[in-house]
């Protein structure tokens, strides 16, 4: 039952792919969305490093990029430093874009999640954070990042 708990969303976003590739790889767009500080290598074993999320400003996210096909499909490993739960490298994140309606369709799939609290607590940031990139994939100002509403 390893697989139970998997993320998974889809979004349309009024941008070409090539475009929402860049928001989702160049760190100086990363940080347009999502984080304070980003770095990364965009090869098979290459660093995915996030800093400054949301409202705590020293978490950070820290993986390895396992595919990377430009425009179409990112995979990485992901986790949080100093995470017990979910530690650097214990969950995949899978990206697929595919031009669609004169934008792109974005589904994403988070697997390898521990448990049910884990998986809604990371549904809960990625619905955050899939809206900011399609905000400002489509030109928009996503205004500053607080991280997901408290509660909601």
């Amino acid at each position: 039952m390893t697989e139970a708990f998997i993320v998974q969303r889809e979004i349309q976003i009024a941008a070409p792919p090539a475009t929402v590739f860049a928001f989702l790889t160049d760190p100086q767009k990363i940080v347009s969305w999502m984080g304070l500080e980003a770095e990364t290598e965009l090869h098979p074993g290459g660093l995915y490093l996030l800093k400054g999320l949301g409202d705590d400003r020293n978490r950070a996210a820290r993986g390895a990029f396992r595919e990377v096909v430009p425009v179409h499909r990112l995979a990485y490993s992901f986790g949080w430093e100093g995470g017990a739960e979910v530690p650097p490298g214990s969950s995949l994140i899978e990206i697929d874009l595919i031009g669609k309606d004169a934008g792109t369709l974005l589904r994403m799939t988070h697997s390898g999640l521990p448990n049910a609290e884990q998986c809604a607590a990371h549904d809960k940031g990625w619905a955050h954070y899939m809206g900011r990139l399609s905000r400002v994939a489509a030109g928009q100002d996503p205004g500053p990042d607080r991280g997901p509403a408290v509660g909601s």
